[in-house]
């Protein structure tokens, strides 16, 4: 007979028979933090998530398993034992007992002792649709990242109001998101940015699902003011996304200037670059790359003679003059700067006539048009380089549109347009800023 107690491992913290108190200091209560309370209301269905998720990664795949295929027929009200067998009869018949009297104790089956049968509750279905669509979304990792947190916040939004919390939960991911893309671009590494550009544009699917939900949560009268800010400080999150397309296509456009091309063959160093990542092995391309050593001949002592005789005897003035060729000038070339193009000059003098002339804010499409439609299209995506510090701080044309004082506001509604070229535009204000606001805000 063994003594347990001193051959058996330490008790893992959470298991630990303890109470809720000791976990906190001496001089504070449980009770009085606002989130525990509303924990502790929570505890029957945070008891079942215990009954499917404890223990090893076999045993919850079982138990999921089991209350998947139970609840899978719609149509079935109740199920016999008999049924339960035939639906389950991959398993063995005593890990399944085991497994419905845990789900039973916890309340996750309810058995109809006067009919002999069990029945599925209604916080096991809610569990259930939980995870179905996080495992849905699951398939896809980008889709996973914003999708379940939108689609939880439209869910609550539609059937009666969205928490602080599950926005907030939102903006978090969204926050995480542009630190994610910043990161990406101080990086400087084309495949990272490449890679995070793809990633931009699902979170922008998302982005664009998503702001009419918010639209309606900041214009809905009946949400408080806590709700109010989160939403609002959403879609400050969700301008910052979708800004990012210009720092994507500068910093894209700077490494492509960089580019080192392999002379005439079209190859760059991109290219190579891809190639390799492309195989495992990379030491295994070399194997049939390296040439044989080279095989020594062997020559017999006469025929060392005969030839060191040929080269005694030569006429040594015949050789050809081994001196080195005389060194040239290399030709130096002074590379001059580009020019800023001609549509941004002129962009830029009507910008800087623009905020010289007038006081008052006036409509993008007044400064825009008239002008083509490429014209008016490369116009619009300059614009939200205004008050842009980072550009500012750089040399260039765009650096001087980005102090220029005016302050760009767009908004999400369209206005149609009796224009040749364009027919609906963005609404978006242009203001002048005077010196002294540009600095303070700077």
């Amino acid at each position: 007979m063994q003594n347990l107690s001193t051959n058996s491992g330490p008790v893992p913290d959470d298991e630990q028979p303890t109470s809720l108190q000791a976990y906190f200091k001496p001089q504070i209560s449980p009770d009085d933090i606002e989130q525990v309370f509303r924990l502790k209301q929570a505890q029957p269905l945070l008891q079942a998530f215990t009954a499917l998720f404890h223990g090893g990664s076999d045993s919850v795949l079982v138990r999921l398993l089991v209350l998947q295929e139970l609840a899978s027929d719609a149509q079935a009200t109740s199920l016999s034992r008999a049924d339960i067998n035939t639906r389950l009869g991959y398993l063995d018949p005593d890990s399944l007992e085991t497994v419905l009297a845990r789900l039973r104790s916890h309340h996750l089956l309810a058995w109809d002792a006067a009919q002999g049968v069990y029945r599925i509750t209604p916080m096991a279905r809610n569990i259930l649709a939980a995870l179905d669509a996080l495992l849905g979304l699951g398939q896809d990792e980008d889709d996973a990242e914003m999708g379940f947190l939108l689609s939880q916040v439209a869910g609550s939004q539609a059937v009666g109001g969205v928490s602080v919390e599950q926005l907030q939960h939102l903006l978090g991911r969204m926050v995480d998101l542009t630190e994610e893309f910043r990161d990406a671009i101080a990086s400087g590494s084309e495949f990272r940015l490449r890679a995070a550009q793809q990633k931009w544009h699902t979170a922008c699917d998302w982005v664009d699902k998503g702001s009419q939900i918010i639209q309606q949560i900041t214009t809905d009268p009946d949400a408080d003011a806590a709700t109010h800010r989160a939403a609002q400080a959403i879609g400050r999150a969700q301008s910052a996304l979708l800004n990012m397309q210009g720092m994507f296509s500068r910093a894209l456009n700077q490494i492509e200037r960089q580019r080192v091309h392999l002379g005439q063959s079209g190859l760059s160093t991109t290219d190579i670059k891809t190639w390799l990542m492309q195989h495992e092995d990379l030491a295994g391309l070399a194997s049939s790359a390296v040439a044989l050593p080279v095989t020594p001949m062997f020559i017999t002592p006469s025929e060392m003679i005969d030839v060191a005789e040929a080269e005694l005897f030569a006429d040594k003035n015949n050789r050809a003059d081994d001196v080195l060729p005389t060194g040239e000038n290399a030709h130096v070339t002074q590379s001059e700067a580009a020019a800023i193009p001609v549509e941004l000059d002129t962009w830029l003098t009507r910008l800087t006539s623009f905020a010289s002339s007038t006081g008052s804010a006036s409509t993008v499409h007044d400064t825009l048009l008239p002008a083509t439609f490429a014209i008016a299209s490369y116009r619009a995506s300059l614009l939200p380089l205004l008050g842009d510090e980072s550009e500012a701080a750089l040399q260039g044309g765009t650096a001087t549109m980005a102090r220029l004082p005016l302050e760009f506001a767009p908004q999400d509604d369209m206005v149609k347009l009796k224009d040749p070229h364009v027919a609906a535009i963005s609404m978006a204000t242009l203001t002048p800023t005077s010196d002294t606001e540009t600095q303070n805000d700077r």
